[in-house]
């Protein structure tokens, strides 16, 4: 009779189960009664040899669950060979298909593997057990699954001596209990840890790839603003190479009559003639002709140009600029010195408004501090081209200056005629405010250095405004600013330069519009100008030194020159060493700009501007260099010299 259960199914085995099963290949031994005396701990070992010849018997014979089928003795002698047949097929990767439940698998090519049937069919008859008649699913007491009638037929062999056909263990058939379950399958726990490692890394993986996404993002954006200026240096190449071509049929180095030396090179943003622009009056002051005078290095057009300041160790120009367009936005630019002259622009809320003053902290020039309008007074970090402090002012800044003895210190001087002192480690205001002598606008401020005469840490500063020169005890918060002896009556004072390595003060004046009430907007000035508005007009320049006491000036000379008659003018002292100094400023009357040595102020050199009028004038030394830098118009000209 066929047997009701279907074959079994594959049946796929490592090569540890394959191993374990030649270690132990059934044997056959009718003596059953004599194992029962054998030590517990030797049947643990080996798999009992009866339970592989009942396997073999039940497959081979054709035995049903329900029937019976050839005596034990007729199997036996085919059922060594029938189970090892099995095991070698197993072991060798054999398929065979799936009848009853595994039909439908089977169908479709499908194929079982021994973790897959595990949960699923009898151990003894690897057949699919059921939850119903004679193979119903059912358990020993040590938990070992198998169908009932299988394990019936086992227990039965063994009479009073039932074991386990897995584990050994001693049962009876009163132990075997019915499991009511249509399916059992056993959860791999190494499968399990091995999923969620899959799963964190799979998460793990998504998090990087939106991290490179957001990378990829930045590098696209980068890729675009280097694209940008690339183009830009491109276009400045060509418009280079074009003039630089047309300036091969000029003569270079030649020298004209008045000892200019002429010549063309190229700027930032586009080529300029060269000259020195220099007239040379025999001057003793250098003690050989030429050898202190002044040679242009560079023209640099920076469109809307207003001021500028030079860091010398580092080789570059800040420049204050007003951009073309409605509203005019204020801009900052950073410009190199060194070929290819790089350029960084630096836009500003329009709240900043016009700057009226610009200087780069001559301690650390990573800071530049700025003065505007728009009642602000702001620190800008030269390294990350960022405003990094800004200070809410009660009125209008026209200038600004850092301290000389602590670059924790700045001043700014206002509209109203009012000093703020600032802490740059306080951010919430100004920690001292010292009203002025009158409303009149300070227009120039200086810190000046500690003397001998001056308490270790104390702090003074000179202030220029419309009445003249005041001097300001900043730590003293009652005393008031003190108006500088001997430039009284001098007139309206306009511009004030200062150079610490000398101590040399040098104040330019022009004189005051005396008006009468029934010519008020008739009357001329007391002193007319020449060429009219605008064309300059006489005035003075007087030259005093700090002396010893702290309040003390002496004067020590006086001239008359030709002034700007309306705005403020720019003027510089130059430090050459060795006791020699030069005042730079614009003569409006040729419109050069006049070197003239002090104390005497005969004039030293001409240099012609590029423009009228100066907007900005500033001179520092570096490497045995002196560096004069002269702003007109949109042109910036750097004019150098060698320092003894």
């Amino acid at each position: 009779m066929a047997s009701p259960h279907p074959p079994s199914p594959i049946l796929l085995l490592d090569d540890e189960e394959l191993q374990e099963d030649q270690n132990a290949a059934p044997g056959f031994n009718d003596d059953e009664e004599d194992e029962d005396d054998e030590d517990e701990e030797e049947d643990e070992d080996l798999i009992d040899t009866d339970y592989a010849v009942y396997i073999a018997s039940l497959h081979h014979s054709g035995v049903s669950h329900n029937g019976a089928g050839n005596s034990h003795e007729t199997v036996a002698s085919n059922g060594a060979e029938e189970w090892g047949r099995k095991r070698r097929r197993a072991g060798e990767g054999k398929t065979a298909s799936c009848d009853g439940i595994g039909s439908a698998e089977s169908s479709q090519g499908s194929h079982w593997t021994r973790n897959e049937i595990d949960g699923l069919f009898c151990p003894i008859c690897l057949e699919a057990w059921t939850n119903d008649g004679d193979h119903h699913i059912c358990c020993l007491p040590c938990g070992h699954i198998y169908g009932m009638s299988c394990i019936r037929k086992w227990l039965q062999q063994r009479k009073n001596s039932g074991k386990c056909p897995q584990c050994n263990k001693k049962c009876a058939l009163k132990d075997v209990r019915k499991l009511f379950a249509s399916r059992i399958v056993s959860v791999d726990e190494e499968s399990q840890k091995m999923i969620r490692s899959l799963e964190a890394k799979c998460d793990s993986l998504e998090k990087k790839g939106a991290g490179w996404c957001k990378k990829e993002a930045q590098w696209r954006k980068l890729e675009a603003e280097l694209q940008l200026k690339v183009q830009k240096l491109t276009e400045r190449t060509t418009y280079l190479e074009r003039l630089l071509g047309d300036t091969h049929s000029r003569t270079s180095g030649q020298v004209n009559a008045h000892g200019a030396v002429e010549g063309r090179f190229a700027s930032g943003n586009t080529i300029l003639d060269k000259k020195s622009y220099g007239w040379n009056f025999d001057s003793k002051l250098c003690g050989q002709e030429y050898s202190c005078n002044f040679i242009l290095d560079k023209e640099l057009q920076v469109d809307g140009a207003r001021l500028f300041d030079v860091d010398a160790s580092n080789q570059i120009v800040l420049i204050s600029r007003r951009l073309a367009g409605i509203g005019g936005t204020q801009a900052l630019t950073k410009l190199s010195l060194i070929p290819p002259y790089d350029r960084d622009d630096i836009l500003l809320p329009r709240s900043i408004k016009v700057i009226r003053d610009l200087h780069i902290c001559p301690t650390n020039s990573d800071l530049a501090l700025f003065a505007c309008l728009g009642k602000k007074l702001s620190v800008l970090s030269m390294e990350s081209n960022n405003v990094i402090l800004a200070y809410d002012l009660p009125a209008a800044a026209w200038t600004c200056s850092w301290d000389l003895n602590d670059s924790n210190y700045v001043y700014a001087g206002l509209q109203n005629g009012s000093l703020l002192v600032f802490d740059l480690r306080r951010t919430a205001g100004p920690v001292a405010t010292k009203k002025g002598l009158t409303n009149n606008p300070i227009h120039t401020v200086h810190s000046l250095p500690n003397n001998s005469a001056l308490p270790a840490g104390a702090r003074t500063v000179l202030s220029a405004s419309s009445i003249g020169l005041c001097l300001w005890n900043v730590d003293n918060a009652e005393e008031g600013p003190i108006l500088v002896p001997q430039t009284e009556n001098q007139g309206v004072c306009i511009s004030l330069a200062y150079c610490p390595s000398s101590d040399n003060i040098v104040a330019s004046y022009r004189p005051k519009v005396e008006m009468s009430d029934d010519t008020i907007f008739s009357q001329p000035p007391l002193t007319p100008s020449r060429g009219g508005i605008g064309q300059g007009t006489v005035g003075s320049l007087v030259l005093l030194k700090r002396a010893d006491s702290s309040n003390c000036f002496k004067r020590l000379g006086s001239a008359c020159t030709n002034v700007c008659d309306i705005g403020l003018p720019k003027s510089a002292i130059i430090d050459l060493g060795n006791h020699r100094t030069l005042f730079a400023s614009e003569d409006k009357l040729s419109s050069k700009l006049v070197l003239e040595e002090l104390p005497s102020f005969t004039t030293f050199q001409s240099l012609k501007l590029h423009k009228d009028p100066v907007r900005d004038l500033k001179y520092t030394p570096a490497l045995k260099k002196g560096l004069l830098g002269c702003l007109s118009g949109d042109i910036l000209q750097l004019f150098s010299t060698r320092l003894s």
